[in-house]
């Protein structure tokens, strides 16, 4: 029994045959075939771009005439209308030059476009070149404005002396404007004082734009035949200029205020207002202007409106003569006073 356990146990230990571990080899050898395969790499091949000449297109005939479209004139402006826009040019005339544009359009429809685009060029580059002078100017300089003078002397059966006086000047700039106006009149009769009116004002504007502006308001003035030594005004708001054309302006301004008064009763009242303003200056025709200019104040104790209704005619160069027609209304003058005052004046006016 012994003996057939320990053959058994022998036979168990033997190897297996040869031919049971053959299909374990083949399985292999397939596993190192698969592994080992080569892949073809790909070829690379670059695009060739032929490119070739466009061709040849003869130019179109008109017809039988044999005149390509390359030779044909294209408009022209007239040797007379450029004579006319060069004059108006040198000159400085704007509103000489929008006129040829206009009249050009309707009497040359061929050549209204060219005429228009050098006036248009023109404007482009005088706007550029007064940028840059104002850019460069100190605040000195650019000053324009008018100053007025008049007055009389009467001997005899009256003595009556008067002298009146008004400057006006204005600085535009790129974004500022600054007006500075200050008035004076005077009157003597018989050795007796009997008109005395002095008014001085400072107004600064911040453009907007062409149109719109931003405004400070600033004025004294004294007139003790109106029934006031003292009055101090101060005054921020909104202007438009309503027109903004050749021979035709109109700016109007609304905005709040504060007044302050001395009165000749020896009163004192200052009281918050509104304030308003225009100004209309209209070419009636070639050397004749007419102005018109307004501002109120309403308050609660006294409201004040002055109008000043002028026409001016031009003399020789910067000089003109002007009639003015001034109309002063005060709601609460001082006891002994009338509510309206009213001058009328004749002066020369030099302009630079």
């Amino acid at each position: 029994m012994l003996s057939v356990l320990i053959g058994t146990m022998c036979l168990a230990a033997l190897p297996e045959p040869a031919a049971a571990a053959a299909p374990r080899r083949r399985t292999a050898t397939r596993r190192v075939r698969r592994q080992t395969t080569l892949e073809r790499p790909e070829l690379e091949v670059e695009a060739v771009v032929i490119t070739a000449p466009p061709p040849e297109v003869p130019p179109p005939v008109l017809n039988d005439v044999g005149v390509t479209l390359g030779k044909i004139p294209g408009p022209e402006i007239s040797p007379e209308m450029r004579a006319m826009l060069d004059a108006a040019m040198q000159a400085g005339d704007e509103g000489g030059v929008d006129t040829l544009v206009k009249y050009a359009r309707a009497g040359d429809p061929g050549s209204r476009d060219l005429v228009l685009r050098r006036a248009t060029e023109w404007k482009e580059a005088r706007a550029r070149a007064r940028n840059e002078r104002v850019r460069q100017a100190s605040a000195f300089q650019l000053w324009s404005g008018r100053i007025e003078a008049g007055g009389f002397v009467s001997t005899g059966n009256s003595d009556v002396t008067g002298i009146t006086g008004v400057a006006d000047l204005t600085r535009e700039g790129l974004r500022w404007r600054h007006r500075v106006s200050a008035q004076a009149d005077f009157q003597r009769t018989g050795g007796v004082t009997s008109r005395e009116r002095y008014a001085l004002g400072y107004q600064p504007n911040y453009k907007l734009n062409d149109r719109g502006y931003i405004y400070g308001n600033g004025q004294y003035e004294s007139d003790r035949f109106l029934g006031y030594f003292n009055r101090y005004s101060a005054s921020i708001g909104a202007g438009y200029s309503v027109f903004r054309r050749n021979g035709l302006t109109l700016d109007i301004e609304l905005g709040p205020a504060f007044r302050q008064t001395d009165f000749t009763d020896r009163t004192m009242q200052g009281s918050l207002a509104a304030r308003g303003s225009m100004e209309l200056n209209w070419t009636l025709f070639s050397g004749l202007t007419a102005t018109q200019s307004a501002s109120g104040y309403w308050e609660r104790y006294n409201s004040t409106i002055r109008s000043v209704s002028a026409i001016e005619a031009k003399l020789l160069g910067p000089l003109s003569a002007r009639l003015s027609y001034t109309l002063q209304y005060e709601s609460e003058p001082p006891l002994g006073r009338v509510t309206t005052d009213a001058t009328s004046r004749a002066s020369l006016v030099y302009a630079f």
